[in-house]
């Protein structure tokens, strides 16, 4: 009987420690996720300047300055950290305004008084900053989502985190279009 009672307390002592470990690693995602947050708005607050320095030059880019603004409104919402799929729609949001950013960068080309402001070459050192800010982050978040992921995914600790209710973690991925090559030519066609 002893015996019985040691192993059930050793099975409920392992039990409470994997259930530590996965809410730790839950903890560290979310962590890591407003770390990417962090830089998200710094980029999410430099969207309205660059738009308004744009606007005085660029008249013909008013549908791409239009696109910036809106997607800048879609990635300010707030969303659960917890939760895979708002944490997923969050990270395509801000994909998609990261990919509008660099095509209005692209497109300021073909406007030399634009390109030559001494404002639009800062908000551009800034955002290339932020970006590279930004990846470092990603990179800490992938860590941490695939240790949460792998705990949570082997067993006992599937079964462990059933029962605490945590979830696996979306990856913060590079959406196909930007694994391909660059032709430099499709941002430089006006509007």
């Amino acid at each position: 009987m002893l015996t019985v009672g040691i192993i059930v307390l050793i099975v409920l002592v392992a039990g409470y420690g994997w259930y530590v470990s996965l809410i730790s690693r839950r903890n560290k995602a979310r962590e890591a996720m407003s770390s990417i947050d962090v830089q998200l708005r710094k980029r999410f607050d430099l969207v309205p300047n660059v738009v308004k320095l744009a606007q005085n030059f660029m008249t013909h880019e008013k549908s791409l300055l239009t696109e910036l603004t809106a997607l800048r409104t879609q990635v300010d919402r707030p969303y659960k950290r917890d939760d895979p799929d708002e944490v997923k729609a969050h990270l395509d949001a801000s994909k998609k305004l990261d990919a509008g950013l660099r095509q209005l960068f692209a497109v300021a080309e073909n406007y030399p008084q634009l390109r030559s402001s001494d404002t639009i070459v800062r908000a551009q050192e800034t955002f290339e900053e932020v970006e590279a800010n930004i990846a470092a982050a990603r990179r800490f978040y992938n860590a941490s989502v695939t240790q949460l992921n792998n705990a949570v995914e082997i067993f006992p600790g599937s079964i462990i985190a059933n029962m605490a209710g945590v979830r696996s973690m979306p990856f913060y991925e590079v959406e196909e279009e930007a694994r391909g090559p660059v032709d430099v030519d499709d941002y430089m066609k006006p509007a």
